[in-house]
């Protein structure tokens, strides 16, 4: 697997070591979302695929170790656990839960970025079933999920992180509405009105992108008292 192809979510109570890692790993090629606890990553993780987690382990609530382990019985995403501690015996114990590597704290970001890429060469390249690409349709625009792309015609169009993390919440959900406030928790932002209204406005510059006329949105619909909802052919 091509890092620039790989979408990581990283799972860390401590907002700003979230955002550091975010920003280095964005700056690095990769799509990278973030979620605060083990709960939020559950929620992500139900509606998005990744390629692989980075997991804090000394989170409050359930830990890393259980999270990790619980992943494992349903899926083989790659998981890098994170941790204060660097003895022998927690590394173990997170290899046991199912870590395909481990990370003690404090670390340079240039180390964690050799784990990831590490860990993503050893990913097999071929699907043993072969899918055909998934794309979905709106009038004269295509948004191809496996590659993050949207084109309109033959022309490619450009998305911010932003844009592009709504195209993938809502094709993840096609025709159903997701709230506002549910955007805004996928979108691993702070709850709020203020952020609400953001949310808003990134749907507007959306439909500039993929509506014919974006003041009567044929595909991304506004439904009223439920949200937004993304309606492709």
């Amino acid at each position: 697997m091509q890092h620039d192809d790989a979408h990581i979510l990283v799972i860390d109570d401590d907002a700003r070591i979230r955002d550091l890692i975010r920003k280095f790993l964005a700056r690095n090629g990769f799509w990278v979302s973030v979620a605060r606890d083990a709960a939020h990553a559950r929620r992500l993780l139900k509606g998005l695929d990744f390629d692989l987690l980075v997991v804090d382990v000394m989170m409050p609530g359930e830990d890393g170790f259980s999270l990790t382990r619980d992943l494992r019985r349903e899926m083989q995403t790659p998981i890098l656990l994170l941790t204060a501690k660097g003895d022998a015996e927690d590394r173990i114990k997170g290899l046991e839960c199912g870590a395909d590597d481990y990370l003690a704290k404090p670390f340079e970001p240039k180390e964690l970025l050799l784990r990831i890429n590490a860990i993503l060469r050893r990913v097999p390249r071929e699907d043993p079933e072969p899918q055909p690409p998934k794309t979905l349709h709106m009038g004269n625009a295509r948004y191809d999920l496996s590659r993050g792309e949207l084109w309109m015609d033959n022309e490619p169009v450009k998305l911010t992180a932003t844009e592009n993390a709504l195209m993938r919440i809502f094709s993840a959900k096609p025709n159903k509405p997701i709230s506002r406030a549910q955007l805004v928790e996928e979108l691993g932002r702070d709850d709020g009105q203020a952020q609400e209204r953001a949310v808003d406005v990134q749907i507007t510059r959306l439909r500039r992108k993929i509506e014919a006329d974006p003041r009567l949105p044929r595909y991304l619909q506004t439904v009223r008292g439920s949200g937004y909802m993304l309606a492709p052919d």
